[in-house]
């Protein structure tokens, strides 16, 4: 997705992170990330940071994504992706207070906590994300 006509491109590094998630390549989606916020370090980086705290938790990074997810709320706090990938990492962590939390928080948000459909193409990553969700929304398995 990014331009190979202009490989400054910060917004094109975004978009080539988060398709890079949703292909199942975690490392290349965390590479491009850094590469956007490297090229516009004075941008909102919320968006950034939940596909790169996305990638982590799809690494089984799970304390990285968290403290990633959390930078992402502080400066998007409106944005669901980013309440899922927070409860999913709490609940893998067995933290299903501070998961349960989240998803009182997100649900001010949205209703829906468990989203019907997934870009994630590896199947894999999309049980790992679905099962936190459940579990943070308390529901069965």
């Amino acid at each position: 997705m990014r331009s190979r006509s202009n490989p400054s491109f910060a917004r094109g590094w975004l978009v080539s992170g988060l398709l890079r998630l949703f292909a199942g390549q975690p490392d290349l989606a965390i590479e491009h990330v850094e590469t956007c916020l490297r090229l516009s370090p004075r941008e909102r980086v919320g968006t950034a940071l939940s596909v790169m705290g996305q990638a982590y938790f799809l690494k089984r990074r799970f304390e990285e994504a968290e403290s990633t997810l959390l930078f992402a709320l502080q400066d998007y706090p409106g944005f669901p992706p980013a309440y899922r990938g927070l409860a999913a990492c709490y609940a893998h962590m067995g933290r299903l207070d501070e998961a349960r939390a989240i998803v009182i928080r997100l649900r001010a948000i949205i209703p829906q906590v468990v989203p019907s459909d997934l870009p994630f193409r590896n199947p894999e990553h999309r049980e790992l994300y679905l099962s936190g969700l459940r579990l943070a929304a308390g529901e069965e398995p």
